[in-house]
């Protein structure tokens, strides 16, 4: 989101803030952040929205709980076609066939926000091919990695925080 990201920390309902508790970073309000350091970090479970995780190798992975925030300010989108929506939503790749559009100027392994054609937010992916590169290629071709939608929330309903 770039410099949007300001638009997430000064809200005109209050002040927010990013906070790394256990590899998972939580946005959170700071009202909810100083009544939460009355509670021992060993007992704290969960801090505000988890944003996504640190994995073992230290890369950062959003987590589809951060969707509804994330993707009003989103630079790169990538909009699937209705056939292509329940794929992306089993955990799939975007492939060329399946796209609907793509934001101009997006470049390869740029982080996109996936919507369907209706701009409803689905999830997170990364392009793997520019937009120029898109128009060239064969319809199997896969278009947008994915990374993360919001059918995750039913097939992973035990495991999210």
């Amino acid at each position: 989101i770039g410099e949007n990201i300001q638009l997430l920390v000064d809200r005109p309902d209050g002040t927010y803030c990013f906070r790394l508790h256990r590899d998972r970073v939580y946005y959170v309000s700071e009202k909810l952040l100083k009544v939460a350091t009355s509670i021992p970090r060993d007992n704290l479970v969960s801090l505000g929205t988890c944003f996504g995780k640190f994995t073992k190798s230290q890369k950062f992975r959003l987590s589809v709980t951060a969707l509804d925030f994330l993707a009003p300010y989103a630079k790169y989108k990538v909009w699937v076609k209705p056939g292509s929506e329940q794929s992306f939503l089993y955990g799939n790749h975007v492939l060329k066939s399946g796209l609907g559009r793509i934001t101009e100027n997006t470049a390869q392994y740029q982080g996109v926000v996936v919507y369907s054609m209706a701009d409803v937010p689905l999830g997170f992916g990364v392009a793997a091919k520019s937009t120029q590169e898109c128009r060239k290629v064969d319809p199997m071709a896969i278009v947008a990695f994915h990374q993360a939608d919001v059918g995750e929330y039913v097939r992973n309903e035990d495991t999210l925080t």
